[in-house]
């Protein structure tokens, strides 16, 4: 398989990362128009799918380093295996009520507060794991990553067109989506081999990792996005007839939003083998703040706040650039 070898390949990776996963959800309100976001999510899904086929038979069959893409799944060990495709069923839990954040709250409240308090239970469980970061700075980082939540949810709340009930659902989406966030990666890696060159028998590479990780959001897919669409947060139940209704234009659309996020699953991971933790791990969580961005200025939706709400915004801003560049240095 293809591996990272030069530090500056593996930053520009970092740097798709960011803008991946900060991006990809532009489909979601893209297609939202005219498109529910169950309808949505199933072509998401095979985006993801297909993106993990494409890279498994080109970067992770060809190359020097480790193992082939088919040559590493037939070796993998049972145990491993399952926790591969355990991840991508706590992550489709996470990332589905993410995505119906999305639709009800936006992308500048969901990014912010479901990817910011993912980055808060992440940091903290990491530690216990692991107690190699100065607990200082770690700790004062936390405290400005919680700050920025609380300024954006806030915000959120002061917009006058956003109903007190519809609101209050969005937010508790993003914080229950946030919770389940934080564990996904941890039950992922417990099947990657710690390096990709030389990879430990029984464990995955990245490509194979990433392709099981799929499948278990596939294939949980079934069961969770099946029951949101006959009990929808939002709007009327939806039916699979109504899927094949749609358009080859959204049907595309959806698949690009999961092409797009996992690109920038693919590149973060391989990049993390040459680039240092706090280069790989602190551009790619400065993907909220993409998310953000596109938000407030491509879909405007904080048009309607007043003085106190934009202030409040700049605020979290702030809070989060500031909390995630501590929590790296700590961990650095």
């Amino acid at each position: 398989m293809t591996v990272v070898d030069s530090y500056s390949v593996a930053v520009i990776f970092s740097i798709i990362t960011m803008l991946c996963w900060g991006s990809w959800a532009n489909t979601q309100k893209w297609a939202g128009k005219t498109w529910r976001f169950e309808l949505f999510y199933w072509d998401y899904v095979m985006g993801i799918l297909l993106l993990s086929l494409i890279f498994g038979f080109t970067l992770g069959s060809f190359g020097d380093a480790g193992r082939s893409f088919v040559e590493d799944l037939s070796q993998a060990g049972t145990g491993n295996v399952l926790w591969a495709l355990g991840g991508g069923v706590v992550f489709n839990a996470a990332n589905i009520l993410f995505v119906a954040a999305i639709g009800i709250a936006g992308m500048a409240v969901a990014f912010p507060i479901a990817i910011g308090l993912a980055l808060v239970l992440g940091t903290f469980f990491n530690y216990l794991l692991n107690p190699t970061a100065d607990p200082v700075f770690l700790f004062i980082g936390v405290v400005f990553l919680i700050a920025a939540i609380i300024f954006d949810g806030v915000a959120y709340k002061r917009l006058p067109q956003v109903d007190a009930k519809v609101s209050t659902r969005g937010l508790l989406l993003c914080l229950v989506a946030g919770l389940l966030m934080g564990f996904w990666y941890p039950v992922w890696a417990k099947s990657v081999s710690t390096s990709f060159v030389d990879l430990t028998p029984g464990k995955l590479g990245p490509y194979a990792a990433i392709f099981l990780l799929s499948v278990g959001i596939l294939v949980s897919n079934f069961l969770f996005n099946t029951f949101m669409m006959k009990r929808p947060f939002v709007g009327e139940p939806v039916s699979f007839k109504d899927y094949f209704k749609g358009t080859s234009r959204v049907h595309l659309i959806g698949i690009l939003g999961g092409v797009i996020w996992g690109l920038g699953t693919v590149f973060n991971i391989i990049a993390s083998g040459e680039a240092s933790f706090a280069i790989s791990y602190g551009l790619g969580q400065s993907a909220p703040m993409i998310g953000a961005l596109w938000g407030i200025f491509a879909w405007k939706e904080f048009k309607e706040g007043d003085t106190k709400v934009n202030r409040l915004l700049v605020f979290m801003f702030l809070s989060y650039l500031i909390g995630l560049a501590l929590v790296v240095y700590a961990g650095s």
